[in-house]
């Protein structure tokens, strides 16, 4: 039988190419249901995984695909270990991005006292920049509505690429953090919080974003380095003493509340308990004493402010000091001064900006001769929210908060023992997690004064003035959920008693996005909707996720988890390194260094871009490297044409025959190492470990197994036979072992002589490989025999011969032992050399040499 004659036998097309495999196989893996998910199983049967939601607000990039590699890289091991996976796919679509977003493209913004406008037409091409920099304001539910319609559009295109990379989730599982069943989650865990005393509201300081006009939570703080200046303050002390001030933010001297030195500070022992009077305004403020003023940084001694950073927050808070707050909501300094300020000279600050309020207090200071010398520049840390673009104020709200440890040591230990019980890969990983859990300064601050969210679930009643009662709110019925207090009506009131003394009004916030994503393993896993789906896969196996957001996501489904459960929501966590760019500098949007991936895998396939990520191990960093991806290019390449040289040779028709001949029995007797190793490494999330050892056998099998028995594999009799059930077994082995890195190709090859998916075969044991040999195997008659062939392959390349050239002698040097192996294996290596006679010299050198003679 002919080459082409077996491999059309086989199925093996007569050109096999990767071109245009992925939207073949993607389709085949959909229509066929490949990765459906199996509820019927067990729960011992599953393996869950609790998968990050994208932020659909923005552009999917090389981050993405790195991560999101690596966790299907686990869901197809798993799938092949016999487990069914349950792999859903979520799209993270509320908050404060996706309003960014249709502010953006639709060039409107929310102005929720407007009507609703049914008939309001959609801007069908993009908007002018100048719409975008003087938005049209639209209602609030004509507002929700764009964010609706936008997220959908954007989740089409995500989609689109997350099959294209072949992800091997189950579509038909997908959620939102915006879709009803979400909103009631999230939801229903904030009024069981409620109800436990888990959730509170609290009038208190509020780290407040003027740009995005909404508070932020101290998970989504990070400092920027911003150029500013120290001003040096002249207050008078008692007796007509000079108390001087160093300060960064004059423009807060109305908001002065205290003076506060350290306890051990000789120099103003004798003014802690008295007062001293700020200058220009001329108000008394006490003279305190604190730990944490610092005695080295400025004079020593330092102005609390309500609320100038979180440090006066503290001073305040444990000094229990008054409240003079001048800032508003909207960034500027309230029209009126606070109690106990005098008028006139605030009026000149009066509605100006922060920055103008500074230069205007500056030139007071100096007018006053209360300026001592001149500003001195510096550059230090400021608090930004991480998404906004502005300096962070501290005013006074009233917010909703969640208990989370920070302000309560039995929960912060509980909490921390969590974190001991969660297996961390890397394992060093815990430790962010405890340093942060630890570091806690307050509890979660879950209301945002946003649109696009999941409402927060209450209503209040209005006295006889029209005045709310915070102190009770009125709940829904979980069955009613969800619900939108600006919409429907609380039980026992009517929508004509809205807003109305003696009726009610409805709570106007949204929760925290992350409120809602903290509790993706319920919404994706039925809690309280689907019990007997919920019971399967609750607590979930996995949660892989970015380094950055330990803080965040981790903690906060922690948090959720234990609060409702009382248990871990899962296992394992994984986490992932970061994107480098060529320079080793982190990619990110802000730095403008991002490369978005559809591009690649259109120009490289899917399967070369998930090469280069898979070289990534967890919690390592990983450059970007485009001659990566041309590397895994040439790995899928070579797969594809190898295996068609083998199946050419018949391996098709040779599975689960024995290898019976040494060299046969060696090189399945070293897959059969690689096969654990590999095994062990994805046990242990090692999927780089993996790849590795997996491609440097394949590497081998190619340049030296196939070249050695190919001779041999042409022929007949029962050394061909062995020749051809060691490559069968060796191909069937190996598509499985690259399978989850490598899916396009793998099951394109598979298709050729195997029936389903190779993606549903089962994973590769020692036991298989072991059992395809006859007898034992010696891994190291392999390498041997693939040291012989590379030195007469060198001596004909040194002389310029073709590798086809005979080589008339041949002479083997080397150990007796070592040569004695070489002629267990000697009739495979004359045939690849094209020896005609090969002379065994022993115990002429302490190694193998072969000399031959043209």
């Amino acid at each position: 039988m002919t080459d082409t004659e077996r491999t059309a036998r086989a199925g093996v097309p007569e050109r096999p190419g990767l071109d245009g495999i992925e939207e073949t196989w993607a389709r085949r893996w959909q229509e066929d249901g490949t990765y459906a998910f199996d509820r019927a199983k067990r729960r011992s049967d599953v393996y869950a995984i609790d998968t990050p939601p994208p932020t659909v607000s923005g552009e999917l990039h090389m981050g993405h695909v790195f991560s999101y590699t690596h966790t299907d890289v686990v869901a197809r091991f798993q799938r092949m270990r016999g487990r069914t996976v349950f792999y859903p796919m979520g799209w993270d679509d509320n908050g404060l991005p996706t309003e960014r977003r249709v502010q953006n493209v639709y060039g409107v913004r929310c102005d929720p006292a407007l009507p609703y406008e049914p008939d309001r037409q959609v801007p069908d091409t993009p908007v002018s920049e100048a719409a975008r920099k003087d938005p049209t304001p639209v209602s609030r539910r004509n507002f929700i509505e764009l964010c609706e319609r936008l997220t959908v559009a954007d989740e089409q295109v995500f989609e689109a690429l997350w099959r294209r990379l072949g992800l091997s989730v189950d579509w038909s599982l997908t959620y939102t953090t915006i879709g009803s069943a979400a909103r009631a989650a999230s939801q229903r865990a904030f009024l069981r919080n409620l109800a436990r005393g888990e959730a509170y509201q609290a009038e208190a300081p509020t780290l407040w974003d003027v740009g995005f006009a909404t508070a932020v939570a101290q998970a989504e703080l990070e400092d920027r380095e911003r150029p500013g200046a120290y001003h040096r303050l002249r207050f008078a002390g008692p007796g007509g003493r000079e108390v001087l001030i160093d300060t960064t933010r004059p423009e807060l001297l109305p908001a002065c509340v205290a003076l506060v030195c350290h306890p051990d500070d000789e120099r103003y022992a004798d003014l802690v308990g008295g007062t001293a009077r700020t200058p220009v305004f001329g108000v008394d403020v006490p003279v305190r004493a604190h730990p944490l003023a610092d005695p080295a940084k400025g004079t020593g001694i330092a102005m609390v402010c309500t609320f100038g950073d979180l440090t006066d927050v503290t001073w305040w808070r444990e000094l229990r000091l008054d409240t003079r707050v001048v800032i508003g909501r909207d960034g500027r300094l309230l029209p009126e001064p606070p109690a106990g300020v005098p008028g006139q000279p605030y009026a000149a600050l009066a509605g100006q900006t922060v920055n103008g309020a500074r230069r205007t207090l500056v030139e007071l200071l100096a007018d006053a001769g209360d300026l001592v010398g001149e500003p001195r520049p510096v550059t230090h840390p400021v608090k930004f929210y991480e998404r906004g673009d502005r300096p962070l104020e501290i005013v006074s709200t009233r917010q909703w908060y969640l208990r989370n440890g920070g302000r309560d040591a039995g929960l912060r230990d509980e909490l921390l023992a969590r974190g001991g019980e969660l297996r961390w890969v890397p394992e060093h990983m815990r430790h962010r997690y405890a340093h942060w859990v630890g570091g806690l300064t307050g509890d979660w601050l879950v209301s945002r004064q946003r649109f696009f969210g999941v409402p927060v679930p209450v209503w209040y009643r209005l006295d006889d003035a029209g005045e709310p009662d915070w102190s009770q709110p009125l709940t829904p019925a979980e069955s009613a959920l969800p619900i939108d207090p600006s919409i429907d009506a609380p039980p026992g009131f009517e929508e004509s008693q809205r807003g109305r003394p003696g009726g009610f009004v409805g709570d106007p916030d949204v929760l925290d996005t992350w409120a809602t994503s903290s509790l993706t393993p319920q919404i994706a896993g039925g809690w309280e909707t689907d019990p007997d789906l919920f019971a399967r896969v609750f607590p979930m196996d996995l949660r892989p996720q970015g380094q950055e957001i330990i803080r965040t996501w981790l903690f906060s489904t922690v948090v959720r988890a234990h609060l409702e459960h009382g248990v871990l929501p899962w296992r394992d966590t994984v986490l992932s390194g970061w994107i480098l760019d060529p320079d080793r500098k982190k990619m990110s949007k802000s730095k403008g260094n991002v490369v978005t991936p559809m591009a690649l895998l259109e120009q490289h396939g899917s399967d070369a871009v998930r090469y280069w990520a898979a070289n990534g191990k967890p919690g390592m960093d990983l450059a970007f490297d485009p001659a990566q991806i041309k590397v895994g290019r040439r790995l899928a390449t070579k797969l594809l044409n190898a295996s068609k040289f083998a199946l050419g040779l018949g391996a098709a028709d040779a599975l689960r025959a024995p290898a019976t001949e040494p060299l046969d029995r060696a090189v399945l007797a070293e897959l059969s190492g690689v096969v654990a190793a590999a095994t062990s490494a994805l046990e242990a999330y090692d999927h780089t470990a993996a790849l590795q050892v997996a491609e440097g056998f394949f590497w081998r099998f190619c340049d030296d197994y196939i070249e050695l028995v190919k001779e041999r594999a042409y022929g007949s009799g029962p050394g061909a036979d062995s020749a051809r059930a060691a490559l069968a077994t060796a191909l069937s082995v190996q598509l499985r072992l690259f399978a989850p890195v490598l899916p396009y190709v793998t099951e394109e090859v598979w298709s050729w002589w195997r029936y389903g998916s190779v993606h549903r075969a089962t994973w590769p044991t020692t036991y298989e490989v072991d059992r395809a040999i006859e007898g034992t195997g010696q891994p190291e008659l392999l390498r041997l025999a693939a040291d012989a062939l590379s030195q007469v392959r060198r001596a004909k390349s040194e002389r310029k011969l073709s590798m086809k050239a005979e080589v008339p002698l041949a002479e083997a040097l080397g150990p007796a032992a070592l040569l004695e192996q070489l002629t267990v294996i000697a009739d495979d290596v004359r045939a690849a050399g094209r020896i005609a006679k090969l002379d065994l010299l022993p115990d002429r050198t302490p190694e193998l040499v072969i000399a031959c003679a043209f």
